[in-house]
């Protein structure tokens, strides 16, 4: 079922060689730019026609009323809501010891720099509704947005024909959960713009969704198109490409975990990147025999089928696990298990990747939901420079400058020096300008 790479022997570069889902955002950003400019002249009246469009839902009304928010969660299955309050417990653990303090340096005697982290303070959170509901996805993102102190939390999530033009009634019971009151029934490009540039959000205009300072969350092509558009006018957490798992492991791996956890993220979508790293021919092969197995056997076969059938996943053979370790660094996973004698000792040699699983009881699926860690992790590769969502995505790094006039008086040479040498002498006079006795 797996394609076949074999790197064995190979001295090229590996990221030429690896398998990675194709996506070109800039064609989806043309796309979507008129539906975005659309929104920003138009707002209500664009949002509700796009919606039409993609979602088959027209709301006379995007924003979901308390009340709606309040009932869902009272509908909720006791099972769904103690799995939910649990997860939030664990991330509220892991990501409050994220919480960054300030620090003041005296860089020397009368000068000092203090650097203050303050949090953003209006945060719009995008919450998918295609293939797959994720109430997870809820947690994962407003956990740490209140963990900063984020003052303002705004969720954003597609309308559901089934679901009376509402969002899914499980995100909306995630949502009461963690205290987010101000929701809105819209999904795609759309409510990228409306969180962006703000809007309207019923037909008369007497309410508005005020814009954000910032937009977090996973979505599809064209909400990582929007968000591309809009970067700058607020910030973003990344572009979110289709998930991906890759795992490194040798022959002490159970093939039966190895093939289920493949399965799992293939789950997610056709587009899905599926990836064994091993120098071992009989894991391969067993992890094939199992995956023929257990695909058949699940709920979304077909779905499963094509992602781990496509050119994004497969198995790269390696000559041995450092050999893997470099392929696994080259590829940056958004997700790595390491399943392998010494799994703890491979782990922390790994330089590369969004979250790293260690040891055959610690599977992807748990971090999905109730590790305590986040699930929205950088893909694409661009785990080689950016980190997952957590407290600090939600913080800015702001230094407070405190000098004497003394301490001024001491340095002021050097600033004139390095004005001078940059052509730049308004610079020095800015300084001068505080010490007449020492203007010419």
């Amino acid at each position: 079922m797996l394609n076949r790479i074999d790197l064995r022997g190979s001295t090229r570069d590996p990221r030429r060689l690896l398998p990675r889902a194709q996506l070109d955002v800039s064609v989806a950003v043309e796309r979507i730019r008129p539906i975005v400019e659309a929104v920003r002249e138009h707002g209500y009246s664009a949002i509700r026609e796009a919606s039409e469009r993609f979602d088959q839902v027209a709301p006379a009304r995007l924003r979901v009323p308390a009340e709606t928010i309040a009932a869902a969660e009272g509908a909720l299955d006791p099972q769904v809501r103690a799995a939910l309050l649990e997860s939030i417990a664990r991330a509220r653990r892991v990501h409050a010891d994220q919480r960054r303090v300030d620090h003041t340096t005296r860089v020397a005697p009368g000068g000092t720099v203090t650097e203050r982290w303050l949090p953003v303070d209006r945060v719009g959170l995008y919450v998918p509704g295609g293939l797959a509901m994720y109430p997870s996805t809820v947690v994962m993102n407003v956990v740490p947005a209140q963990a900063a102190g984020v003052r303002s939390l705004v969720v954003a999530s597609p309308p559901q024909r089934d679901n009376d033009g509402l969002p899914d009634a499980r995100v909306l019971a995630a949502c009461a959960l963690l205290g987010v009151d101000e929701v809105y029934a819209v999904g795609g490009a759309q409510a990228v713009a409306m969180l962006a540039h703000g809007s309207t959000t019923d037909a008369e205009g007497l309410t508005t969704c005020d814009p954000v300072d910032m937009i977090t969350g996973p979505g599809n092509i064209w909400v990582t198109a929007a968000k591309r558009l809009l970067r700058g006018v607020v910030g973003i957490d990344a572009e979110a490409g289709p998930t991906e798992i890759a795992i490194l492991a040798d022959d002490t791996a159970d093939p039966a975990h190895v093939a289920a956890d493949l399965i799992s993220q293939a789950e997610h979508d056709p587009l899905a990147a599926s990836v064994l790293v091993t120098p071992s021919t009989v894991l391969a092969d067993a992890v094939d025999a199992e995956l023929a197995r257990q695909v058949p056997a699940t709920k979304h076969a077909d779905r499963i089928g094509t992602a781990l059938g496509g050119e994004q996943s497969g198995v790269v053979l390696v000559d041995d696990l450092t050999a893997g370790l470099r392929v696994v660094d080259a590829y940056a996973a958004e997700h790595l298990e390491i399943q392998t004698e010494n799994a703890r000792e491979w782990a922390l040699r790994v330089r590369n990747a969004g979250a790293i699983f260690v040891g055959p009881w610690s599977p992807v699926s748990l971090g999905d939901y109730c590790a305590g860690s986040n699930h929205v992790l950088p893909t694409g590769g661009c785990a080689r420079h950016s980190s997952g969502l957590s407290v600090q995505s939600f913080l800015r790094g702001v230094h407070l400058v405190e000098y004497t006039q003394e301490a001024l008086r001491e340095v002021a040479p050097h600033v004139v020096a390095l004005a001078t040498v940059e052509d730049l002498p308004a610079h020095g006079q800015a300084v001068t300008a505080r010490f007449p006795q020492a203007r010419p």
